[in-house]
């Protein structure tokens, strides 16, 4: 989560809201000032507390706009409704709500077998609060199996620089290396060749990203799995694979069925996955599996029973919603392996034909083109001197649209980029109407001389 300094607002600034937010005493709203830094003396009726605070949301940007975001912003009425009414269960317990614990096993069977385990009722699993913690608890399986094998070194990682912030607080907080495969040239994620060059001994494995938040691309797990193979005949080192699948692990099993990046290959150890971006779900769930008891040392369970219940438990929090978990498995009540299919094939379809049409406007260049997860990267043409892909992001915000621009990590930090990430929701006719206000700004940016600002530093892609 983001740091907050807790520094202190204006408090000196004239109160008054609507006064019609409060019928039966319109001065109370009227001179309502809503607390900054710390909390009023006064209570409020509910209501006008609702209106003060829908009123300051009002300033956020439509979710529906944000093509920077990789997390669902659209549920149906129904989901929602389970939302709402599981709001108030813990999931961590699970002897007080015992059904929606089985939800989350069901859930934990379904991946298992989208993901091809060859033994599903080996394999373990948990729910997580996202991505970023089921990373965590990936790399901590990954040193603690390490470990257990007596190495002298330091134990290190070996990822490309396209990873998630994530990984890297993975390795500061773990005091793991991290090895980063830095972009070079026109490859812009890790490799099989530049994964085997950094391992050695005291590697406690190599994360592929099946889908990098970057520009959309899978990384070639097959092909690292083979090397790693082939150096493990060659060295004797026995490294496992961990597949961030945060966003492609719940695409290609409904898109790219003959793609073998999953527990189909002998080397991957563990999958990752985000139920809150392609798996259809509000914020915030993930999920986390191994594909078997070897690759979860046990050590790292914990068995709780003040709840009344002995159970086992691997997380970094405790308490946390089980909505999530609930409607999650909604999802997959309600679409089944066709609805899918339909629904992520809408989302590539959408992505594919936006980033022609891009193309075909002239000024822009595309890095991908939405074939592979349904997102794709562009920056605009070495001979477009007038503007960059900063100014057409500052421009495409006034219009509401929320399309990041950033610039690549360390070795192409000089490549800087605008995004589009197609979720469900982001239809083709919202895709027209993108297109429409980016024909409209491109004459006005043409008469520019030069770009009119660049940011220091960007953090779009970061979700």
């Amino acid at each position: 989560m983001v740091l907050h300094a807790g520094e202190r607002g204006a408090d000196d600034r004239p109160g008054g809201s609507n006064p019609l937010h409060a019928v039966t005493s319109p001065a109370l709203a009227a001179t309502y000032t809503p607390p900054r830094s710390r909390l009023n003396d006064e209570t409020l009726p509910a209501d006008t507390a609702l209106q003060v605070v829908r009123d300051e949301l009002m300033l956020d940007g439509n979710a529906r706009l944000n093509l920077a975001t990789f997390v669902t912003t659209w549920m149906e009425p129904q989901a929602r409704e389970l939302i709402a009414d599981c709001a108030d269960k813990n999931m961590i317990d699970k002897d007080e709500y015992p059904q929606t614990a089985e939800l989350e096993r069901r859930c934990v069977s379904i991946l298992a077998d989208l993901w091809h385990a060859p033994d599903p009722a080996a394999v373990m699993g948990c729910s997580t609060t996202g991505s970023s913690e089921a990373c965590m608890l990936a790399g901590m399986a990954l040193k603690r199996r390490w470990s257990k094998l007596g190495p002298t070194g330091r134990p290190n990682l070996v990822m490309g620089a396209n990873v998630q912030v994530c990984w890297e607080k993975f390795c500061e907080y773990w005091e793991v290396e991290p090895r980063l495969v830095p972009m070079d040239g026109d490859r812009f994620h890790l490799t099989a060749e530049e994964a085997v060059a950094r391992c050695d001994e005291n590697t406690i494995g190599v994360v592929a990203i099946l889908g990098s938040t970057f520009d959309g691309s899978y990384e070639p797990v097959a092909g690292i799995a083979a090397a790693l193979d082939r150096l493990q005949s060659e060295r004797g080192w026995d490294i496992p694979v961990h597949v961030d699948g945060a966003s492609g692990a719940m695409i290609a099993p409904f898109l790219d069925a003959d793609l073998e990046w999953d527990f189909r290959l002998r080397r991957v150890a563990s999958i990752n996955t985000s139920g809150h971006k392609y798996g259809l779900v509000y914020p915030g769930v993930g999920w986390v599996l191994w594909r078997d008891r070897d690759a979860l040392p046990s050590e790292l369970v914990f068995n709780v029973n003040y709840l009344g219940g002995d159970m086992p438990t691997f997380a970094l929090n405790f308490s946390r919603p089980g909505a999530q978990v609930v409607a999650q498995y909604y999802n997959f009540v309600r679409l089944g392996r066709e609805g899918f299919r339909i629904v992520q094939q809408a989302c590539r379809d959408v992505a594919t034909r936006l980033a022609g049409r891009i193309a075909e406007l002239g000024p822009f260049e595309l890095l991908t083109r939405g074939d592979q997860l349904p997102v794709f990267a562009f920056t605009t043409r070495d001979d477009v001197t007038g503007f960059d892909v900063f100014d057409v992001s500052r421009r495409l915000r006034e219009r509401g649209w929320l399309v990041p621009a950033y610039t690549f990590p360390e070795n192409r930090t000089d490549l800087a980029v605008l995004r589009i990430v197609c979720r469900n929701g982001f239809t083709h006719d919202l895709a027209d109407l993108l297109v429409e206000d980016l024909k409209r700004v491109l004459p006005e940016l043409a008469e520019q001389d030069r770009p009119q600002h660049k940011p220091a530093t960007s953090t779009a892609f970061h979700h």
